[in-house]
């Protein structure tokens, strides 16, 4: 296996302080908001095999049958097919959706027949892959997860007392599920800027002064002060997951991440879709061609336990597994041999896999088939895939 060197991006929604406190170091000074683990070519983790530091998605595409297994290789691609984050949001991110597969295909396709740079800021799709992803908090972690229901989204709206939203209102009460989300949605996000900046400066008026079910959609225009988004944000249900629960989200649901800490696995992709909340291009009529219409309970989850003491959180998807092992010393040691490729991450503690012994924050990669043990005391997070 390979001990892992990581990049942290140090987005402006970062928190200051929370991954150097995993990691035991003094604070940047600077936001920093994600240390990607993983093979994606925006920030690949690096590793040294006694040749020096190489980038993981390096060591991938020189030999995939070996670093992933036959089977994996065979079913994802030549690649690593997942990206393990550890996230920590001091402010809130983008109110996003992410392409199904089909979705991304075609718009990847769309956007590299129009000759569109890969970089430019007006790009949706940076590749034609799909992005589930799943989150798990490590600390109490608040988020926004799929649409409310209409009824249930326009008596949060009526209750703030706003003329400006009244229109809103009677909307989410007119229509049938689908439309009401639709047309509310296209009616904030193509509103005139200076008029929907003057409704929103009142809506988080309101919200700070009712507090309550209103204080997370309060904290939202703190930072994103007349921003569309915000008024889109209460149209979705709010969240807080403890350390150890999770959410997944899959294609089509709007989310966004307000504050906490937590462990992330996604699909190997960059592609998102902005509904607000960010100086970030958004492109409204592609949003509302991907945006699923449905209002949906967000399926808060905690893991479910395997005899070796293997927590597993449920995913509906192959291109990633995640797992977690909360080790006690003179235990059984678990087996954590796979046929696919696998990222153990310490998160708590300190935990020995392998011939590595790792602090919170520390990761390796196990290539396909290379047997390995865990013993310690501490949490140790298992990303996989299912083959």
């Amino acid at each position: 296996m390979d001990r892992l060197s990581n990049t942290i991006r140090p987005y402006a929604w970062g928190s200051l302080t929370a991954i150097p406190e995993l990691l035991g170091v003094e604070p940047s000074g600077g936001p920093q908001a994600e240390m990607w683990i993983g093979a994606h070519p925006g920030a690949p983790s690096h590793l040294d095999r006694g040749h020096g530091s190489v980038a993981l998605s390096a060591v991938v595409d020189a030999d995939p049958a070996r670093e992933l297994g036959a089977p994996a290789a065979e079913k994802f691609g030549p690649r690593l097919p997942f990206l393990l984050k550890v996230l920590a949001a001091g402010s809130p991110l983008s109110l996003q959706v992410h392409p199904d597969r089909a979705q991304a295909e075609a718009g990847f396709a769309e956007e590299e027949r129009r000759g569109v740079p890969i970089d430019a800021p007006e790009r949706n799709y940076k590749d034609a892959n799909h992005k589930p992803e799943l989150i798990c908090a490590l600390t109490p972690f608040d988020g926004l997860c799929g649409f409310r229901e209409p009824t249930a989204a326009a008596a949060l709206l009526a209750g703030l007392d706003v003329d400006s939203l009244k229109p809103y209102v009677d909307l989410l009460r007119a229509h049938p599920e689908e439309a009401a989300l639709r047309e509310v949605l296209t009616a904030i996000l193509t509103a005139e800027p200076r008029a929907m900046a003057a409704t929103v400066e009142e809506t988080a008026l309101a919200c700070e002064r009712l507090g309550g079910p209103y204080e997370p959609y309060a904290r939202v225009a703190r930072d994103y002060p007349g921003d569309p988004g915000v008024l889109a944000a209460m149209l979705l249900n709010s969240v807080r997951l403890q350390p150890g629960q999770a959410l997944y989200l899959g294609a089509g649901v709007p989310h966004a991440y307000i504050h906490g800490l937590g462990v992330e696995i996604m699909a190997n992709s960059d592609n998102v879709l902005r509904c607000g909340l960010t100086p970030k291009h958004v492109d409204v009529p592609e949003l509302l061609r991907v945006v699923r219409f449905a209002a949906t309970d967000p399926g808060v989850q905690r893991p479910e336990a395997a005899p070796d003491g293997e927590e597993v959180y449920a995913t509906p998807i192959d291109e990633f597994r995640l797992s977690r092992y909360v080790l006690v010393p003179d235990a059984t040691n678990p087996d954590l041999t796979s046929p696919g490729p696998q990222v153990l991450l310490c998160t708590a503690g300190r935990v020995t896999a392998g011939d590595e012994t790792l602090s919170p924050g520390e990761a390796v990669f196990v290539p396909a088939g290379e047997r390995v043990t865990a013993h310690g005391e501490g949490t140790l997070f298992r990303a996989g895939v299912r083959v």
